[in-house]
């Protein structure tokens, strides 16, 4: 069984609460806030734990919010390792509209990285990669970071005989669409973020799935996890295409169910599962998610109940 590692470079501390309605003008009274310690590895640890599985996190932390992040990390048993960065971890806040049922989300700035501040943090990962760790690189990049941080990361877990699962955005996920290798052990993106790296629309999983060939084909990754919503997920290697469909579910928030996916899938991995099995769990997780509310994440027993009705077909 591999080691999980998560590292987290841009964490939030997530702050949700519900309200009547959200209208200008008035102060607006809102129900009692929860407080998570969120951001994309940073809830893929904490997903893990939940599925009965354990990560060590890897997370930038700064100011005094970052020292509230650090002992929210502790409180829910959390093996940490704090990357001490300037200024003061962002906050995420989540307001949800009870007489609609709709969900505000609001993401305060991250302050922006000098230059060696990432020299030091690659310095510092190369301490922490140990071989066959599976290693997850999650969430947003600040600002100031390279944008080929992945690929560097990811150059650098292979030389240390790791493998990484990369889920990003924006410009780091393009430039890693553009990895010139090695290739990434397994690159997730949604079908909006395939189309916007690629500048194609894809109409339906079998487009999706000839993108991501494409991308196997020429060294960008091994494997790539390819959500559609609610619609399902396209599971993409040199010798597999699949689709996999999760049940007709009663959305209550979508807050967590990437995250959750790619907890269920590394954890799956780790234990020596089939890729194919892997993203199956990743899907009954996301689903799992989308039942609670705000910035909860997903639960095993609701993993698998949904499990068994998960649909997998060849593409």
């Amino acid at each position: 069984m591999s080691e999980i590692l998560t590292i987290t470079l841009n964490p939030a501390l997530d702050v949700s609460t519900s309200v009547a309605a959200v209208t200008p003008g008035p102060k607006l009274r809102c129900t009692e806030p929860r407080y998570d310690p969120g951001g994309g590895g940073v809830n893929v640890s904490r997903a893990i734990q939940r599925l009965g599985g354990a990560a060590h996190a890897f997370v930038a932390l700064g100011g005094e919010t970052g020292e509230a992040f650090r002992a929210m990390l502790d409180d829910e048993k959390i093996v940490a390792e704090v990357f001490e960065v300037a200024g003061n971890t962002r906050q995420s806040i989540a307001v949800g509209e009870t007489s609609t049922g709709k969900q505000f989300r609001f993401q305060l700035p991250c302050p922006d990285w000098p230059a060696d501040q990432t020299e030091r943090l690659l310095d510092r990962l190369e301490t922490v990669l140990d071989e066959d760790c599976l290693a997850v690189l999650s969430g947003s990049v600040p600002g100031g970071v390279p944008q080929d941080i992945a690929i560097r990361v990811n150059r650098m877990a292979v030389d240390q005989g790791a493998r990484l699962i990369l889920d990003t955005s924006g410009a780091a996920l393009t430039a890693a669409s553009g990895n010139p290798g090695p290739p990434i052990f397994l690159l997730r993106m949604d079908g909006a973020e395939a189309a916007e790296v690629s500048g194609r629309s894809f109409a339906n999983p079998a487009d999706l799935a000839d993108y991501g060939r494409e991308l196997v084909a020429r060294g960008v990754a091994d494997h790539l996890v390819m959500s559609m919503g609610a619609k399902g997920t396209v599971g993409v290697s040199a010798s597999e295409r699949f689709f996999v469909s999760p049940p007709k579910l009663a959305v209550v928030s979508a807050v967590g169910a990437g995250d959750s996916m790619v907890a269920a899938i590394a954890l799956e991995l780790s234990r020596g599962s089939s890729f194919r099995e892997a993203v199956r769990h990743g899907v009954a997780a996301a689903g799992s998610a989308v039942l609670t509310p705000a910035t909860q994440l997903c639960s095993r027993e609701t993993m698998d109940e949904i499990l068994t009705r998960v649909m997998t077909s060849e593409i």
